[in-house]
């Protein structure tokens, strides 16, 4: 039970008593009018709105309603902080809870949603959860959750601030998605061939085999035999590789030979790749810096080390391009769900090389793009930080 001292009028409540799990079920959807049907694929981690959803008409065995103002709430893999308020009616899956407040008078129906996206809620419903594969919290369980209820007043004050913070974020995330969508175009425009006769790039540009331009080199291949040694070195997988950006937060170590460190050692301004993914991640790239002293790469990527007729931020830019246009997953060769870009196909892989002074004008271009989709992300994140989850409730 939480002691925390409570404001005044406001009260500890089980989140059973103040909300009930909603049983409406239809049989026969399509026969009872019902059009669309709801998912967890549907529902999207931290977003109120349902943005997508499928056709009853399409074939569908859900049987459970849910009507405009309910609160959809995913009970399998809670962790994933799935919720959204329903704006039209449908069936959803029996792996989402239908929830609506008792009594608008003591709970109002818009601060359900709110109050089921808080920290506290959603570390009850794991903690609660049952299974390996696939956990799943019940509704028993999820009733037991105590929580600070407010007065219907000061619900309204809070339900008013939430949404203005909502509507915040989301015009951000719009912008930021703008902002993204002008970087990609940018970079189709400045790659895209020039029409013509010879349907190239323009004249005084050269095009060159990646291995003329530079050094090319996987990485380290994981063995037990390099799990242990005197020479431990923290290493980059393709975990730690993303669309232009490099994630240090989760780095593991292994045995590097004194003698094979120069050859796997990454250096400031080195580009990596990853080498075997999905097809639609298969060639994602970033440029390491020199964040972290001394670090080395996985064979599961492709280090490119630019010679000195190209920069690397152009080639990045680039690399990008060919992901993005599916140039990457074409030339991927197949092993089961991998996809493998591997080093001698990326290695004669040829790439139209423009004067330094160029490479220098599309580099600045793409990295300003870049920057202010970056900034559009730390706005969101701060903004997001604005609510502290609210901790008000709990």
């Amino acid at each position: 039970m939480n002691t925390k001292e409570l404001k005044p009028d406001w009260r500890r409540v089980k989140f059973g008593d103040v909300v009930q799990l909603s049983k409406a079920r239809s049989q026969d959807p399509l026969a009872d009018g019902i059009e669309r049907y709801v998912g967890l694929e549907h529902l999207e981690p931290g977003d109120l709105r349902i943005r997508s959803w499928g056709s009853v008409a399409d074939g569908v065995t859900f049987t459970s309603i849910f009507k405009p103002g309910q609160v959809l709430f995913g009970k399998r893999r809670a962790y994933q902080r799935k919720v959204a308020v329903a704006e039209f009616s449908g069936v959803c899956s029996g792996d989402i809870y239908v929830l609506e407040t008792k009594d608008p008078t003591v709970l109002l129906p818009e601060m359900l949603p709110f109050i089921c996206q808080t920290d506290g809620f959603f570390d009850h419903a794991v903690g609660t959860s049952a299974g390996s594969l696939s956990p799943r919290t019940n509704w028993t369980s999820l009733a037991t959750f105590d929580f600070s209820l407010p007065p219907i007043a000061e619900q309204e004050r809070l339900i008013e601030l939430l949404r203005t913070h909502a509507d915040v974020v989301e015009s951000l995330q719009v912008a930021k998605a703008s902002a993204d969508r002008a970087r990609r175009a940018a970079l189709l425009d400045i790659f895209r061939p020039q029409r013509g006769v010879t349907d190239s790039y323009p004249a005084h540009w050269e095009t060159l085999r990646i291995d003329e331009l530079g050094d090319v080199q996987l990485g380290q291949q994981r063995h037990p035999k390099f799990e242990r040694g005197s020479n431990m070195r923290r290493y980059l997988r393709v975990a730690n590789v993303l669309d232009g950006w490099i994630d240090f937060a989760d780095l593991n170590e292994m045995h590097f030979p004194e003698a094979d460190v120069k050859k796997f050692e990454l250096q400031p301004g080195d580009i990596l790749l990853n080498e075997g993914q999905s097809f639609d991640l298969v060639g994602r790239s970033a440029i390491y810096r020199g964040e972290i002293d001394g670090i080395c790469c996985q064979k599961t990527l492709i280090r490119f080390r630019c010679g000195p007729s190209m920069l690397p931020e152009y080639a990045q830019a680039y690399f990008q391009h060919r992901l993005y246009t599916g140039q990457f997953a074409a030339m991927c060769v197949q092993t089961t769900s991998m996809a493998h870009l591997t080093a001698v196909r990326f290695g004669a892989m040829k790439v139209p090389v423009p004067p330094l002074q160029e490479q220098s004008r599309i580099a600045s271009l793409v990295d300003c793009l870049a920057a202010t989709v970056h900034e559009l992300s730390r706005r969101i994140g701060r903004t997001v930080a604005l609510k502290t989850n609210m901790e008000f409730l709990s």
